[in-house]
């Protein structure tokens, strides 16, 4: 749960960033939200779960 908070947190900042900049526009912001919306409800969620897992898992081991 900390971990899809997290990226949740970074992709909303990196939206955000992406929106100042005028590299996106809203029309573009809605069509991903609603993509992750109707993603989230297929039966590719769990896949996509275990992807970020994985990720997750190997930036763990990276030490700074």
């Amino acid at each position: 749960m900390l971990v899809t908070t997290s990226a949740v947190l970074l992709l909303g900042l990196a939206i955000w960033f992406l929106l100042r900049i005028r590299y996106l526009r809203w029309l573009d912001v809605l069509l991903c939200c609603a993509f992750g919306f109707l993603l989230s409800r297929t039966v590719a969620a769990p896949l996509v779960s275990q992807l970020l897992s994985g990720v997750n898992g190997v930036l763990a081991q990276i030490r700074f």
